[in-house]
């Protein structure tokens, strides 16, 4: 039975990992890291602690969907206490993503900004599309609920790396994120990534490929969160067996 420690059960797809985990064959919910009490109730069995070492010794693995600064923790608590992680928080800094690459050679980390078969599969067609379609302008636009804090969302940005390692560019160099007033004709290299913000949009990315006389869109729609859920379930069982290294959605799924 795979012990598995989740860190940011208190927010929407961590309550969802909890139900999940109780009719998972072969795994187990064995502990939950929380800072503050948390506001549901749970198994009695299953520890809850705010002390990272007692945490990260109750568990096979662990499966994170918190925030940065939360992650920024985890990650320099594992180091001392490697275990394998499965890592869903978006918007992690440069310095954030310094240590899960650092950790990872001490671990096998699992690292996606979305956690669905789709999106994986999208991503690959958006670097296919991207190599293939020479001279269409590429845009990319996600929309979310009004309460997700980061932008453009993780998801979005990497299908913006798809697209520009499809087109051998650097994203850093070629993305617009904003346009505001007489700012001139597009370029040609540029990926633009825009983000919508309302409601209580799961998650929509559209990529779209455009050009004089024809367009293709991709798209994929997130219509409830358990898909998120469900696919790092999926993840952790892949990842548990795995040695130190780092590892995307893609290599647990074969694509």
């Amino acid at each position: 039975m795979i012990k598995v420690g989740v860190f940011g059960a208190s927010g929407r797809v961590g309550k969802l990992l909890l139900e999940e985990l109780k009719n998972t064959p072969d795994m187990s919910l064995s502990c939950v890291y929380v800072r503050n009490d948390l506001d549901f109730s749970i198994d009695p069995s299953v520890l809850v602690t705010a002390d990272m070492r007692s945490f990260l010794k109750s568990c096979d693995i662990v499966v994170d969907f918190s925030l940065p600064e939360a992650c920024e923790i985890l990650l320099e608590e594992a180091v001392k206490t490697p275990r394998p992680l499965v890592i869903g928080t978006t918007g992690l800094n440069t310095h954030q993503l310094n240590l899960l690459k650092n950790a990872s050679e001490l671990m096998p980390i699992l690292y996606a900004t979305n956690m669905s078969l789709g999106v994986a599969l999208l991503s690959k067609l958006v670097n296919l599309a991207a190599a293939r379609l020479d001279g269409f302008d590429i845009e990319i636009v996600e929309m979310h609920h009004k309460h997700k804090k980061d932008a453009p969302s993780g998801t979005a940005l990497t299908l913006a790396e798809s697209a520009a390692s499809g087109r051998g560019l650097d994203l850093d160099k070629v993305r617009v994120s904003g346009r505001d007033g007489n700012i001139g004709e597009r370029t040609k290299d540029e990926i633009s990534v825009m983000a919508l913000r309302g409601g209580d949009i799961v998650g929509r990315h559209t990529v779209g490929f455009y050009n004089d006389g024809e367009f293709i869109e991709l798209n994929h729609t997130a219509t409830s969160r358990s898909t998120f859920s469900k696919g790092a379930i999926r993840a952790a069982s892949w990842l548990v067996t795995q040695k130190a290294g780092l590892y995307s959605i893609s290599d647990c799924l074969e694509l």
